[in-house]
């Protein structure tokens, strides 16, 4: 009887494992703890993940404390100084700069071939 409590405490521990190592998972994968839940609960364990919508577009040091970071959220870009006493917002609400498309040109031949002359030479 000793042998099977043991056993089933190891059971229990093991899909305890199993269930923290999805909740893990589905929290690294969304970033929140809620959609987490929400997740392991719906099923929704292997599903793709959601497109970023917060990124670092450049960053330059100040001086030795303080950095200038141009962050994009959402298509909109917003310069902030951080490092400092207190965090500073700019300038917010920053539209990139639109790239215009270069039509591509087309690629040189790297070898040229000559043509072949009617003209035949004799020794």
């Amino acid at each position: 009887m000793e042998i099977l409590s043991w056993l089933l405490f190891v059971v229990f521990i093991a899909a305890l494992l199993v269930v923290g190592a999805l909740l893990l998972r589905g929290y690294l994968t969304t970033g929140s703890p809620s959609s987490a839940l929400k997740g392991a609960l719906t099923g929704n364990l292997f599903g793709p993940r959601p497109p970023k919508r917060l990124e670092v577009v450049d960053q330059a040091n100040v001086d030795g404390r303080r950095k200038l970071l141009l962050i994009r959220r959402d298509g909109v870009e917003h310069l902030i100084m951080t490092g400092g006493p207190v965090d500073i917002v700019i300038e917010t609400g920053i539209q990139p700069p639109e790239v215009p498309e270069a039509a591509p040109e087309p690629a040189e031949s790297i070898f040229q071939r000559r043509t072949r002359s009617s003209t035949v030479v004799e020794a």
